[in-house]
Order: C-alpha cells, then sequence, then structure tokens
C-alpha cells in the first residue's frame, strides 16, 4: 500500500512545533507561579489598609515595561497589556479579590471599562445608579466603584460631579474607554420595526439612525444594556449597544461601529473610600471647591495656578443643592497633589474659598498606568 509522503514533511513540522508550543507553555506557567509567589510576598509585606487594593501607578509601571520589553512583537502593546491585565487580576486575588461596584446592569459601557481595568478574577457589583456606586463604596461593599465622568462628544456627567459633593471618597484612578455603537438584534436588518436605546447612544448614533431607519419606532430605555435584554426578549426589534451587550444577551451584531462621530471616547474615574498615590510625573488632581460671593473670586482662584504654571485642564461649575444660586465648581489640573506647586497653590485656595475637597491624584490615562496591588 502507497503512503503519501507529500504530507509527512508538513505534518511532522505541525506535530514538533506543537511540542515545543506545549514545553514554552509549561514553562510560562511554572514562571506565572513564581510570579505568584512573589506577589504574595509583596502584599504580605506592605500595608494594604493604608494604600488600598489598587495601586494604579504601580500597575502602570508594569504595563509600560510589558509593552516595551515586547516591541519586536509579533505580539501587539494592547495584546500584552490585555494578557498581564488578567495576570495581575489573578495575582491581586490571591491576596484580596477586589469588589468593584459600577453603573449598572451587566453590559453597560461603565460594565465594559470596569472588567477591562481589573480583569475576570475580581467581583463586579451592578449598582442601579450612580449614587448607588458611590453609597457601596462609602458603606464598605465594595473596594472600588467605576463612574462616568465625562464623554468627549456629550461632555462631563452631571449626576457623578453632583455625588462628589457629600460623598466622602477619594480619585485613585482613571479609565479612557473608546466608545462604539452596534446595532445588535436576532434577526436580519430587515426584520426590524422597533428600536431600543438610551438617550446617550442615541445622540451619539443620530445620523446613522435618521439615515437607515427613519420610519422605525425608536424607544430610549435607562441604558444600552437594557436595551439589549429587551431586544433579546422580543422578535423585530433592536438595540443600540456595545459588544459585551452582544455577549451578555446572545444577541448578533447586525451593524458595527455606527456612532456618528469616530473618534468617540467615555472617561470614567475609579472611586475609593481612601487612596493614597505616589507622583509619576504624568499625574492629574480633582478638586472641588466653593469660591466665597464677590467680585473677582473666580479671577482670584484661577491666577493662583496661572502663576505656578499649572493647566486647569477642566472647570466644570455645578449648583451646590444647599442655597439657591450657589455654585460648586469641579476642576482638574494638571500635577499631583504632594507636588511643590499644586500644594502650595491648594494650600492659598482654602482662605478664597468656603468650602475646599481635594478628591484625589492619580497618573493619567496613557501615561504612567495600568494596575495591581500584588505586582
Amino acid at each position: 500500500m502507497l503512503t503519501d509522503q507529500s504530507q509527512s514533511g508538513p505534518a511532522e513540522e505541525v506535530k514538533s512545533a506543537r511540542r515545543e508550543i506545549d514545553r514554552i507553555d509549561d514553562e510560562i506557567v511554572d514562571l506565572l507561579n513564581q510570579r505568584a509567589r512573589w506577589a504574595q510576598r509583596i502584599g504580605a509585606a506592605k500595608d494594604v489598609t493604608a494604600h488600598g487594593p489598587y495601586v494604579p501607578e504601580r500597575e502602570q509601571e508594569v504595563l509600560r515595561h510589558v509593552r516595551e520589553a515586547g516591541k519586536a512583537g509579533p505580539l501587539s502593546g494592547d495584546h500584552l497589556s490585555g494578557i498581564y491585565r488578567q495576570i495581575i487580576s489573578a495575582c491581586r486575588a490571591l491576596e484580596h479579590p477586589l469588589r468593584v461596584a459600577y453603573l449598572g446592569p451587566p453590559a453597560t459601557f461603565t460594565h465594559q471599562a470596569a472588567t477591562q481595568e481589573f480583569g475576570d478574577s475580581s467581583s463586579f457589583l451592578s449598582q442601579a445608579s450612580i449614587p448607588d456606586v458611590f453609597t457601596e463604596v462609602q458603606r464598605g461593599g465594595a473596594d472600588l466603584g467605576v463612574v462616568p465622568v465625562e464623554n468627549s462628544t456629550d461632555g462631563a456627567v452631571h449626576e457623578t460631579l453632583d455625588s462628589f459633593v457629600d460623598a466622602e471618597v477619594k480619585v485613585c484612578g482613571e479609565i479612557v474607554l473608546p466608545i462604539a455603537f452596534q446595532l445588535l438584534g436576532l434577526g436580519d436588518r430587515d426584520q426590524i420595526e422597533t428600536i431600543y436605546t438610551n438617550p446617550v447612544a442615541l445622540a451619539q448614533c443620530r445620523q446613522y439612525i435618521a439615515r437607515n431607519f427613519p420610519t422605525r419606532n425608536i424607544v430610549t430605555v435607562v441604558s444600552t444594556a437594557r436595551a439589549a435584554e429587551l431586544a433579546a426578549a422580543e422578535p423585530g426589534t433592536a438595540a443600540l449597544a456595545n459588544g459585551l451587550a452582544a455577549e451578555e444577551y446572545g444577541l448578533n451584531v447586525i451593524e458595527a461601529d455606527i456612532q456618528d462621530m469616530t473618534a468617540n471616547y467615555t472617561r470614567f474615574f475609579v472611586i475609593a473610600p481612601s487612596a493614597i498615590s505616589q507622583p509619576t510625573g504624568h499625574d492629574k488632581t480633582a478638586v472641588l471647591f466653593s469660591i466665597r460671593d464677590r467680585v473677582g473670586a473666580l479671577r482670584d482662584v484661577v491666577e493662583l495656578f496661572a502663576q505656578r504654571r499649572i493647566n486647569l485642564s477642566s472647570i466644570q461649575s455645578r449648583p451646590s443643592r444647599r442655597r439657591v444660586w450657589e455654585y460648586v465648581f469641579f476642576v482638574e489640573l494638571t500635577g499631583h497633589e504632594k507636588d511643590s506647586a499644586v500644594a502650595e497653590a491648594l494650600k492659598e485656595l482654602e482662605p478664597l474659598c468656603a468650602f475646599v475637597k481635594v478628591l484625589g491624584s492619580w497618573a493619567r490615562q496613557g501615561q504612567e498606568q495600568d494596575s495591581a496591588t500584588t505586582t
């Protein structure tokens, strides 16, 4: 009986390559366990109660190192960051499994941001509203909370800013998430009679809807996740939501990336009951204050920072909800509260204001970032 010799060479080459992959996997597993043991030693040596279970500046340092070490490829920096976020999450869980509260239900963009940042080894606690996230963190039901603070298209999330006025929490990190909407459903595009969405998603996909579904019934609901949940239960409907919602609710992606603006991002704050961070040289600080009612008061505050060449990257005013026509200002500035120039400015700010609260400092997204206690 004749055999096909032409296949023996490639077949043996595949077997040999697979044996080599198995050998490398054994080495990787051994090294991962070594890393985990060292992470446990670090966790046992440091005061987690003082620093909290999340040390973003160290985690950023790890991811930056990994990206640099792997720049020759073929895995990209994003691939390596994604892998190492899961490794960091697993190592952290050996010391203290994180409980992360987020604006739910499951498969919202906030949920997506939280899972991206903290990995699958964390426990994620869905909350019905932004104030509920703050409450859960304050009462100790969650170690951390993730809340949206700003969208590049729609601006500040006022409910988050308002919650900082009375809440005793700190900002310890930020997450920047590209926002891409998908048209999700059980059937085909031609079968869609009703589209579920929430007002924010509708505003960011308005041109797409007007161009492609001008006569369809548009129903707004509380969240994109709720829209996906309804579309999964009703044939002939669709939802504007993210890719995570398609997985969560068993929907098909009928059309991808339908947002009107391709450069669309939402920034989220990571909040904690307390936080101690160290300057990285690429930091931001958030401050909440209420100025005294006199001519030139806000100008004098801005001048304090301008004299020290401190950039105020964002200034938002909100009603104080304590007195009629009284306002609080939410400011983000470049620098760390421990930097000498920033510390001096904050000290001089207090006599000019009726109320000052430093909300925290953190490493800027895209600079000194990424996460873990046990790294």
